[in-house]
């Protein structure tokens, strides 16, 4: 398993969760004793549990393809983003054959900005800033992107736990700042591509009002540009641009700056600050899991065993076969011969050579969970599956089969010859090979390679 991040563990985490209480418990078993083998508290053991599962249902590989989907969503709405700032320039200050209104470029540049800016602002106050509808988009978009039919349960639970510490507002803030800081950049990028390569007049316009509140918006609005040093008009040039573009270069480039210098302090700087702080406050929040849930409460008495919480750190394995017991003392290493639901008529079990342990007969749950119990603690080294081919392989042995060959470093399966007087018949053994091909070896093999590892 590829490292995860502690975002990626919970959300995978909450994935599971969500996807049992709607379709039900999951085949765990497995996950479980995994999960008490690597021990720590409950909420260590529930994330590996998840982790565990997530991997084996191929939650992990949809949870990466949709981070692949948002990424991409992200390239395309910047891309968007990108254009529509090109087009607010060209739309505020057009090909220059006609003298530029100052106060309708100023709306083309910054009025829908302050509009979304307003929304946004009242959404966080208001509503917990959810609504965002460039959020929205994304996030619709990169399930779109995704086209993986198992993450249907990784967008509900990547906004649960979100929502759990109220990230989700930051997160989308991020994004939300940060494709305006795109576009405005674009559209000041362009500006000044514009203005550096065409002659433009600056005029302002009105009926109802006077030129006096022209000229004070005028000045109000360039005050902080000009202390900054921004080139902006003064009384005088503004008051000689009502109606008539001035043809001076000194009062072309007073304007100019006054519409650069406006556009980079109320629209740029406001939307980086808010993209900065919005990443602050997401990197400075902490996802966490909720233990409290009543769909985590019957996994404490599975992850986290009576014994263990009474302090007992190392609990005894269940007693085995004693020559398991003492086989398996060392980590990954022993030779182990383990009978599958055998006939009770075979002689069994055969003479072993030296070294070799006898793991007993696997009949019923009880003596599978004490074997794959031990396994798991103290992983063999080489394991033999001894099966009996005049059974048919049913899904439940092939996926002991499955769990117990995890348990060890190399594993064979031993199609044991039929009693005298009986034949196995060809179809069903056929399908034994069909169904465990990569493990079934024949007789007389099987003993040579589990005592020496050799065939």
């Amino acid at each position: 398993m590829t490292a995860l991040s502690t975002l990626e563990k919970l959300w995978l985490t909450e994935a599971i969760r969500l996807r049992e209480s709607h379709a039900g418990a999951l085949d765990d078993s497995e996950a479980n004793r995994v999960a008490r083998q690597q021990g720590g508290d409950l909420g260590a053991r529930v994330i590996n549990r998840a982790l565990w599962l997530a991997q084996r249902d191929g939650l992990l590989a949809a949870l990466k393809h949709w981070q692949q989907g948002a990424r991409l969503a992200v390239l395309v709405l910047a891309v968007l983003a990108l254009f529509s700032g090109a087009g607010l320039a060209f739309a505020a200050l057009g090909n220059g054959a006609r003298p530029v209104n100052v106060f309708w470029a100023l709306g083309s540049l910054l009025g829908l900005d302050l509009l979304m800016l307003l929304g946004w602002l009242g959404g966080l106050l208001f509503a917990g800033g959810h609504g965002a509808s460039l959020g929205r988009l994304w996030w619709w978009l990169s399930e779109k992107l995704a086209r993986d039919a198992k993450a249907a349960h990784l967008a509900p639970a990547l906004v649960v736990l979100l929502q759990r510490r109220r990230l989700n507002r930051w997160v989308l803030g991020a994004l939300v700042h940060g494709l305006w800081l795109v576009a405005l950049l674009a559209a000041l990028v362009v500006a000044l591509l514009l203005l550096a390569t065409r002659r433009y007049g600056f005029v302002w316009e009105t009926t109802l009002l006077g030129a006096d509140s022209f000229v004070g918006l005028t000045e109000s609005l360039g005050a902080l540009p000009a202390w900054l040093g921004f080139n902006v008009p003064d009384a005088a040039m503004i008051a000689a641009s009502g109606g008539v573009p001035l043809d001076a270069d000194a009062a072309r480039q007073a304007w100019a700056g006054w519409l650069i210098g406006v556009l980079v302090l109320y629209g740029i700087a406001p939307r980086l600050l808010l993209a900065a702080f919005c990443l602050l406050r997401w990197h400075g929040g902490r996802t966490q899991l909720d233990l409290q849930l009543a769909d985590h409460e019957p996994l404490r008495g599975q992850l986290m065993p009576s014994s263990e919480r009474l302090g007992v750190s190392d609990a005894a394995p269940p007693p085995l076969a004693s020559s398991l017991a003492t086989t398996t003392a060392g980590a990954s290493s022993g030779a182990l011969l383990v009978g599958l639901e055998l006939d009770d008529q075979r002689a069994w079990p055969p003479t072993l050579p030296v070294g070799v342990s006898d793991a007993g007969h696997l009949d019923d749950r009880l003596s599978r969970q004490r074997l794959l119990e031990q396994l798991t603690r103290f992983p063999a080294a080489r394991l033999l599956i001894a099966c009996d081919p005049l059974r048919s392989p049913d899904r439940g042995s092939l996926a002991l089969i499955a769990e117990l060959s995890r348990c060890a470093a190399s594993t064979r399966v031993w199609l044991l010859p039929a009693p005298p007087g009986q034949i196995v018949d060809a179809r069903r053994l056929a399908a034994w090979h069909e169904a465990l091909a990569p493990f079934v070896v024949s007789d007389p093999a099987p003993l040579n390679w589990l005592e020496t590892g050799h065939d």
